[in-house]
C-alpha cells in the first residue's frame, strides 16, 4: 500500500502504471496501509479501461450507464467524450461513491451520479444507447436489457462461478434480446448482487477424512489444465454449479479439489510437475472428475476455442453461452 502524503513519488508512479490498484478492501471495513481480506473496490488497468472503452463504441450523443463508479476515472473519460449530461453512473457504495463525486467536482466534469444497486439499472436515465459494467457478472441483470435502446450496446466482464472471465458485447435487439460475442478476456471483482458464497471444503461429506471412502482412480487430465482461464471457463459454463480450491504441498506439488455447490459430491486430483498420470479420488453422488473429463473432451472436439469463438444471448426467460454462432448454444452437463 501506498499513501500519496508520505510517497508522493510512489503514488504517481502507480498511478500511472499499467496495472489495476485496488482502492478498498472488505466493503471499506479495512482501513490503513496493510492488505486487507478481499479486495473490494479498485481503479482498473488502464489498458483493459481503454479495450471496454473501444468495445462499447460510444459516438457523439450518446447517452450512457456505468454500472460500478469505483475512483470515477471511466465515467469522467466518457463525460469528457460525450458530455457529462450524457453519462450516468451508478455504485453501491456511498462511501465510494462520494470520493469519486469529489474528484468530478475538482476535473469539472460532473456526471450524474447515483448510489444504488447496480443490478438495477437506474431507470430514471433510460433508455441508453451504451451500458458498460465496470464489475464481474455471472449473470446479465435483465434489467440492462430493458434500459438500453434498440441497437444499443451492453458490454460488461462475466464469467461463470468456477473462473474464467471474459467482456461480453451484447447488442439489444428486438423481443427484449440481447446478444453479441466475447471480445477479450478479463478479470473484474464481482457485482456485489452477484457474490458466490461458496459452503467450506469441510462441511462436504468425508472430505475433512479425505480420502474417506471416496473412489480412486488416475486420470491423464492435468489438474493445471483446469486452471487455464479459458479452460475454466468452459468447465464453468457447463457445469454451472461447480467450483474449486486448491491445497497446496512442496515443490509445486498441489491437490485441486473440485466441489458443487449442494455440498454433497466432490473429488480431487493431485498434481505433481513430469507426471502424466495424476492420483483422483471422487466421492459423492456425482463424479465431478469424470465430468470435467467431459467437458474438456467436448473442447478438444470443437477445435479447443478461445474466448473469441464465444458469445452470450439474453432473454426475458435467462442466458445462455453458444459457440460460433447463436444456434449453436454450448451443451449444460448439469442445471
Amino acid at each position: 500500500m501506498i499513501d500519496r502524503s508520505t510517497d508522493p513519488a510512489g503514488w504517481w508512479g502507480k498511478v500511472y502504471s499499467d496495472v489495476p490498484l485496488t482502492t478498498q478492501w472488505d466493503d471499506g471495513a479495512h482501513t490503513g496501509n496493510s492488505k486487507g481480506r478481499t479486495p473490494t473496490s479498485s481503479n482498473s488497468m488502464p489498458k483493459m479501461v481503454f479495450a471496454m472503452l473501444d468495445a462499447l463504441s460510444v459516438e457523439r450523443g450518446n447517452r450512457v450507464l456505468e454500472v460500478g463508479t469505483g475512483t470515477g476515472w471511466n465515467a469522467a473519460l466518457l463525460s469528457y467524450r460525450l458530455g457529462p449530461d450524457n453519462v450516468v453512473t451508478i455504485e453501491v457504495d456511498p462511501a465510494v461513491a462520494d470520493e469519486a463525486r469529489r474528484r468530478f467536482t475538482a476535473t469539472e466534469l460532473t456526471p450524474l451520479s447515483v448510489v444504488g444497486d447496480g443490478a438495477q439499472g437506474y431507470p430514471d436515465g433510460a433508455p441508453y444507447d451504451r451500458i458498460i459494467a465496470t464489475c464481474g457478472i455471472s449473470r446479465v441483470p435483465y434489467a440492462w436489457v430493458e434500459q438500453a435502446r434498440t441497437g444499443g450496446l451492453v458490454v460488461a466482464p462475466w464469467g461463470p462461478p468456477y473462473g474464467g472471465q471474459a467482456v461480453a458485447r451484447l447488442q439489444a435487439g428486438e423481443g427484449g434480446i440481447a446478444s453479441g460475442p466475447f471480445v477479450m478476456s478479463s478479470a473484474f471483482m464481482r457485482l456485489r448482487d452477484q457474490r458466490d458464497q461458496f459452503p467450506p471444503t469441510a462441511s462436504f461429506p468425508g472430505a475433512a477424512d479425505w480420502p474417506a471412502e471416496g473412489e480412486r482412480r488416475t486420470t491423464a487430465l492435468s489438474p493445471d489444465d483446469m486452471g487455464d482461464w479459458h479452460h475454466m471457463f468452459t468447465l464453468g459454463v457447463q457445469v454451472p454449479d461447480l467450483f474449486c480450491r486448491v491445497e497446496c504441498g512442496q515443490g509445486g506439488a498441489y491437490r485441486l479439489w473440485l466441489l458443487e455447490m449442494s455440498g454433497q459430491s466432490w473429488a480431487t486430483a493431485d498434481y505433481e510437475h513430469g507426471r502424466t498420470a495424476y492420483e483422483v479420488v471422487e466421492s459423492g453422488p456425482r463424479r465431478l472428475w469424470a465430468e470435467a473429463e467431459a467437458v474438456m473432451s467436448w473442447w478438444r472436439e470443437q477445435g479447443e476455442p478461445r474466448f473469441e469463438r464465444y458469445g452470450l444471448t439474453v432473454t426475458p426467460h435467462g442466458q445462455r453461452v453458444w459457440l460460433d454462432h447463436p444456434r449453436n448454444p454450448v451443451p449444460v452437463l448439469v442445471p
